[in-house]
Order: structure tokens, then sequence, then C-alpha cells
């Protein structure tokens, strides 16, 4: 049976945990076909991106021809633009009814802190999202105020949804492991446009946490090419991302925040076993 065409619109990570690299290996998981299109080079490993080279947003147009010609996508998610001229290609493609199912993950800032985008360069994508999918501190960067609770979650939800985007998750992931915000597990706020959900799960301990945002997106993608509804989509994308953090928890590569397991590897409960 030939699989569903997905594409993800994102950077590149030499240390494969997160961005394009991530993206490919959900999909793979997902018996997907995966495609790409490549905004920016990274050189980056588990500890920091020590460089970024950004693709001239031309290029990124000529990518997406490319593939929108031959392989049309049945669902798209993008990551790190990196420039307002990225962006710009992008919401012209968009626009143009070339990328369906888009799911806008607004890459900011890496797990280590570095800054990946700008703030202008998403809100120009938000108006054509399916589902957009902030976690707090770029939900706060978009916004201008700071989203910490999961009242606040719910109200910022709301709030970007105001921008044209038909449904926003607000994902409470980035919290820390003893902060009060992660008291309660894992707490995300779905704004559906008929009102709000708040989507809990457990709380996984692990340093292994790089690629969670761009996993969660390409899974949201992966369901909705698969013809989930997007609430049924983000169900599924949460346990996914749970399940692989919960996988990768006693992985120890690299010294600073290590990989997911996308293919589950280490078995469903994290052991090796089912």
């Amino acid at each position: 049976m030939t699989p569903p065409i997905v594409l993800t619109v994102a950077g590149s990570d030499s240390g494969a945990g997160a961005g394009i690299q991530a993206d490919l290996k959900v999909f793979a998981a997902m018996r997907l076909y995966g495609t790409s299109v490549i905004t920016a080079i990274t050189a980056q490993n588990t500890r920091d991106v020590r460089g970024i080279f950004p693709v001239p947003a031309e290029m990124v147009t000529e990518q997406i021809t490319a593939l929108t010609d031959d392989l049309p996508p049945v669902a798209v998610k993008t990551g790190m633009l990196g420039s307002t001229a990225v962006a710009e290609a992008v919401s012209v493609a968009a626009r143009s009814g070339l990328l369906p199912n888009l799911v806008v993950d607004p890459v900011l800032i890496s797990t280590s802190g570095r800054q990946l985008g700008v703030v202008n360069a998403i809100e120009r994508l938000l108006p054509y999202a399916m589902v957009a999918t902030p976690n707090r501190a770029e939900a706060s960067a978009i916004l201008g105020w700071t989203v910490s609770t999961p009242d606040d979650m719910a109200k910022a939800a709301g709030q970007l949804a105001a921008t044209g985007a038909r449904y926003v998750v607000v994902t409470g992931g980035d919290a820390d492991a003893d902060a009060e915000s992660s008291a309660d597990g894992a707490v995300d706020a779905l704004w559906t446009g008929d009102g709000l959900r708040l989507l809990r799960g457990p709380w996984v301990d692990t340093r292994n946490t790089h690629g969670t945002g761009c996993s969660f997106s390409a899974a949201i993608a992966g369901r909705l090419a698969l013809g989930d509804a997007v609430p049924d989509a983000v169900a599924f994308a949460k346990e996914y991302v749970a399940r692989a953090l919960l996988g990768a928890q006693g992985w120890e590569l690299g010294s600073g925040h290590g990989p997911l397991d996308h293919h589950g590897w280490s078995g469903r409960d994290g052991r090796g076993s089912e």
C-alpha cells in the first residue's frame, strides 16, 4: 500500500536529535513517506548549537516547488525557519494551497538556549496553520507576556487562536521537573475553536529531551496525513512523545540533552519489553 507523503520544512540538526532528522524519524516510525525542505544547516550536538548557516529563501522555494510538483504532501509541518525571508517564502506556498494540513511549530530557541528564529517570521505563518504548537516560552515570546501556569497556557492558546490558527496547543513539557508548573505532570492546553481542553500525562524525569517539540508537531502532522481529526492527532502525539521520552530515559548519547527513542527500540516501558 502506498504510504501517505508528509513534508517537514525545518533546519537540519547535525546531532540528529531535532529538526529535519527527528521529523523524518517520526514519519518513518509511523510508516509514512517523509520528505524535507531544509531552511538552515546547523552545527550542533547534545550540548549546544555552534553554528547556523541559513539557506537562501529562493532555494527554500525551489525545494517546495520541486516536491509539490512531483511528491505533493498530504500534511506539512514547519520547524526552524531562521529568517523573515524564509517565513515569507513558506507563507506564499501555504497561501497558494501547496501546504495542506499545516502544523506550525514556532521554533524560536533550542533546548540548549540558542536563538533559532524570530517572532515576526512565525507570525507570518500562523494564519495558515491548521495547528500551532508553541511551548510556554514560545507562546510568551509571541504574545509578549509570561506564560507559566496551566491557566496561563489556556489563556495563551485562546489568544494565539485569534491569529488565524484553527487549533492551538500550548505545551508545558518545557517546565522544570521541580517547578510548580510540572507538579501535576506534563500539561498541554488545546484550543479547539469550540473551547479548551487540558491534556495531562505523566512527567518523565530525564535529561534526554532534545527534539520533543519537533517530534510532537511531526507526530501531529503524521496523524493528520492518516486522516485523524486534530484532537485525536494531538492526543496521539502526546502519547508518542511520552513513550519516546521513557524509552530514552536511560540512554547515554552525548553529555547534554540527549535524543528521544523515536522507534521504540527500548520497548514501551523503557526496559526493553512491550
